[in-house]
């Protein structure tokens, strides 16, 4: 009998694999980092045939770890970096390129030109993001344009682009080119309402029809694992981009609830129902989930390039630390910032800026200054971008999140989420299961086959693990959050044209 569900969960730095049995626990999980590419100052690449080779690699030993077979498998399914663009040849299965990466700036020139004299604004209402370089289909117009004969081969019909949900299923099932309507949402190129392709705006932007993948629910049977052999034979029926994944796995099921992922980047999601709610305040309209043939859920995105990165970077580029456990007992070696705040805009402001012109800056700094402020402000600022998020949020939907539910590889930080309890007011609230975006995965793909029986079931496994409660004065905060927005207009108007 089947007991356990796989996920796969394929993140920007790695690729895992996890199995949760019935009550939503892991069982077994493994996992591979894959090689950033950085050929050109704001340019960001994968590999994708690195990235295929490490979900083999992790599922093969993730079954192997716990004694499974594919016979105890019920269901997988997949939940991945969605923004990022990979291009490849229908009949050969190569790549024509690198993977294009949700970080990466190429396309800057490209999205003021699509824009014309409308501006970012010009697809919203249809697809409800703005042009930006982090969405996928300036990507495909890029990759069309910029390799030699690939137009061609592209409207010849040989080039098929899919984000890494796409790419995973073609490999796995032996050329099902699929993808699901939450990463479909994140290509610019679909209808909110109808969640079918718009060929007006693919046209536009230079992408043809032929190229896109058949968008079908979260929830479903997308086919059967051809490779790796451990998978053989069991349906991959879920597909969730990640923060949608994270979203249904922190059991968000309903109109005002909303969840912060603190990863590479921080991506803050409120579940506003069977509506989408078009912002007014620099957020994205997205599908959260579909569920078969239910009606679409959608949410409200914060989206934020630079969170757990920082700290990387902090790491890796400025040797102030040696591994990223190191950063909370610095920064609690002061008891403030010291009057430092770092903006990391290193390729430009996401939500709810949506400024491409922007780059890094750190201010504040005097001789008094050292090395814990500096840590501490970097862990600031994650706090501060998703509060500058989260009151977007508050007054497009016209409700007021009275707890912020936290999940990712930064919540175990004390120090970060005690200030970030502070400076929101609001409780912060972490999970048993801090894993989300692949127990959403796996949620999704159970529910397709029986292995759950609804959301109530899914509703039922959330449990809270720790609470952070706000404790700083109120214009303590206030004053805080004023230096903060005073440090952002810093950073503006710095790369011309």
């Amino acid at each position: 009998m089947s007991q356990y569900v796989v996920a796969i969960d394929q993140g920007t730095t790695s690729t895992r694999c996890m199995v949760f049995d019935h009550d939503g626990r892991v069982v077994s999980a493994q996992a591979r980092e894959h090689q950033q590419h950085f050929p050109a100052p704001g340019w960001v690449e994968h590999d994708p045939r690195e990235i295929w080779a490490n979900t083999r690699t992790v599922i093969t030993e993730a079954l192997a770890k716990a004694d499974l077979s594919a016979r105890d498998i019920a269901a997988v399914g997949v939940t991945n970096q969605r923004e990022t663009a990979v291009v490849w040849d229908r009949f050969t299965g190569e790549p024509v390129h690198n993977a294009i990466v949700w970080q990466d700036t190429r396309t800057a020139r490209l999205c003021t030109e699509l824009g014309g004299e409308t501006g970012p604004t010009r697809y919203q209402a249809r697809t409800g993001l703005p042009l930006s370089t982090y969405f996928s289909g300036p990507k495909i117009r890029w990759i069309l344009e910029e390799i030699d004969g690939a137009r061609q081969r592209a409207e010849a019909g040989r080039l098929c682009f899919g984000t890494v949900d796409t790419w995973l299923l073609w490999n796995m099932t032996g050329g099902t080119h699929l993808t699901d309507v939450t990463n479909a949402s994140r290509t610019l190129l679909m209808d909110l309402q109808t969640l079918s392709w718009d060929h007006s705006v693919a046209e536009e932007m230079g992408v043809p029809a032929a190229m896109l993948p058949r968008i079908r629910s979260s929830s479903e049977i997308y086919g059967r694992v051809t490779e790796p052999a451990a998978l053989a034979g069991v349906p991959i029926t879920g597909v969730l981009g990640d923060q949608q994944a994270a979203t249904f796995g922190q059991a968000c099921l309903s109109f005002g609830e909303a969840k912060n992922t603190y990863g590479t980047g921080n991506f803050l999601l409120l579940n506003t129902g069977t509506e989408p709610v078009r912002s007014h305040h620099g957020l994205l309209t997205t599908v959260c989930y579909q569920l078969g043939g239910q009606e679409p859920v959608y949410a409200l995105e914060g989206s934020i390039a630079v969170t757990g990165s920082l700290v990387q970077w902090l790491r890796d580029n400025l040797g102030i630390i040696s591994s990223a456990a190191e950063i909370e007992p610095l920064a609690a070696t002061v008891a403030d910032n010291g009057g430092v705040y770092f903006v990391p805009a290193f390729s430009g402001l996401l939500a709810p800026h949506w400024r491409s012109d922007a780059r890094g800056a750190i201010v504040g700094l005097t001789r008094y200054v050292n090395r814990g402020h500096v840590a501490r402000a970097v862990l600031e600022a994650t706090a501060f971008q998703s509060r500058e998020v989260l009151e977007a949020m508050n007054a497009d939907s016209g409700t007021t999140v009275s707890a912020l539910k936290v999940d990712g590889g930064m919540v175990g930080n004390e120090v970060l989420m005690q200030f970030q309890a502070d400076i929101l007011g609001v409780p912060v609230i972490r999970p048993v299961i801090s894993e989300t975006s692949a127990l959403g995965a796996a949620y999704v793909a159970g529910l397709a086959v029986g292995f759950w029986s609804g959301t109530p079931e899914i509703r039922s496994h959330w449990a809270e693990h720790r609470r952070w409660e706000p404790t700083m004065p109120a214009q303590r905060r206030e004053d805080l959050y004023a230096q903060w927005r005073k440090a952002v207009t810093r950073t503006l108007n710095w790369v011309d044209g």
